[in-house]
């Protein structure tokens, strides 16, 4: 091994003067909350669903209700497994189209700066608009929920560069 190897083995590499660390964090939590909640979802749907397929047919026997709940169980966690991966990936991706609007907004320059987290809260919500082929009227109020979302963004920015008193300068 030559000396150059040791000293850039040694040598760890970071992305994060690259890329910032929200930019990875938060579609990663988005996912595991997503997968949270939709194994939740998923696996109370799976029994409410089951018991209506089944519920003009109940078990007699104890082998029998044994059975029951075991296939009900079953097919709850797989349904919730199911669930939680698709709801993952849907918040997982909505979270990464937010940091990419975010993000590209930052990198235009001094004026889109100030209004990235709004024009990141429009454009996820276009965004899911457009994916899910909302209604006009849904759409809108999915818009305005954005602009709402991200204007309460700007605020909380606004408002941590205003206590460590840096509103005027342009590097947070």
């Amino acid at each position: 091994m030559a000396p150059d190897d040791d000293a850039r083995a040694e040598r760890a590499y970071d992305v994060t003067p690259i890329i910032h660390s929200r930019y990875f964090v938060l579609p990663v939590s988005a996912a595991a909350i997503g997968t949270i909640i939709g194994v939740v979802r998923g696996s109370r749907m799976a029994a409410l669903r089951f018991l209506a397929e089944n519920a003009h047919r109940p078990p007699t026997t104890i082998r029998g209700w044994y059975l029951y709940n075991k296939t009900k169980n079953y097919r709850r966690m797989a349904a919730g497994l199911k669930h939680g991966g698709a709801d993952a990936l849907r918040l997982g991706v909505m979270t990464m189209i937010w940091v990419g609007i975010e993000d590209g907004l930052e990198r235009c320059g001094h004026p889109w700066t100030e209004a990235k987290e709004l024009g990141a809260g429009v454009g996820t919500a276009l965004a899911f608009s457009t994916v899910y082929r909302l209604p006009w009227r849904t759409a809108s109020r999915t818009v305005m929920l954005g602009t709402l979302v991200g204007g309460c963004m700007g605020l909380l920015r606004w408002t941590r560069s205003y206590l460590r008193g840096t509103v005027g300068s342009h590097d947070e």
